[in-house]
């Protein structure tokens, strides 16, 4: 598995289909963390218990994502929290089932009740507004395998640990002529969204001039930092 996983060659297919998209994440947690282990999943008769606290059904890709990986935290909760099933909850105004919140409380992720019987439906944004008349659950992505994926990418680059690091970093192209841009659906936010890239034992997200990076090893990581100019937070 970890020679074989490419982060690159290995996404598109992860995209159009979920079960690409469960391997996609083994091969990461195994090239770039720690391996998968039965042990690192929620338990079926969890999920089983909360659908029936909630009185729904929880379609199957949420279902397979939480067997996988729900318990490693490591890989979906460095900065913001992906729930853990008892931790679900129906909205206010019951439109979604709430599975994952943001760090500062300004945002949460969800599943609209109305997308419920679908196999691996699409995922929700709904901002925390002062004005909560104005609050919508906004598109993320379309497909909960998809954002699954994007989860993992985004949160092992925020992991508390030597191979990471961030700094303000203005690009002018530099990063699109030098690394590998991940092909990954368009970000809601639009041009300041992110953007994932990768290269020789390195995953880059630039996130509208901040930038994240996640390196194999920290000698890979010190060699980035020397050649790239930004204001590094542990460089």
């Amino acid at each position: 598995m970890t020679d074989s996983f490419d982060l690159v060659r290995d996404l598109p297919s992860a995209l159009r289909d979920r079960s690409a998209a469960w391997t996609y994440i083994r091969g990461f947690a195994a090239t770039w963390c720690a391996p998968l282990t039965p042990e690192d999943g929620t338990p079926e008769a969890e999920l089983t218990a909360v659908e029936k606290g909630l009185g729904v059904r929880l379609p199957a890709a949420p279902r397979e994502a939480y067997t996988l990986f729900g318990r490693r935290t490591d890989l979906h909760s460095n900065m913001h929290s992906l729930l853990s099933p008892d931790e679900f909850y129906v909205d206010d105004r019951k439109e979604a089932l709430v599975f994952r919140e943001e760090n500062q409380g300004v945002a949460s992720w969800g599943i609209l009740l109305t997308d419920m019987d679908k196999a691996d439906p699409p995922v929700r944004m709904r901002p925390d507004l002062q004005d909560k008349e104005a609050e919508r659950w906004e598109g993320w992505l379309d497909a909960f395998s998809v954002s699954c994926i994007e989860i993992v990418l985004s949160e092992a680059l925020q992991a508390d640990e030597p191979v990471c690091d961030h700094g303000d970093f203005e690009d002018d192209g530099e990063l699109d002529r030098r690394f590998t841009r991940l092909p990954f659906p368009a970000h809601p936010e639009g041009e300041d969204g992110q953007a994932f890239y990768a290269g020789p034992g390195l995953l880059l997200c630039d996130s509208g001039g901040w930038l994240s990076v996640r390196a194999r090893d920290e000698e890979t990581l010190d060699r980035f930092r020397d050649d790239i100019p930004a204001d590094w937070l542990n460089g």
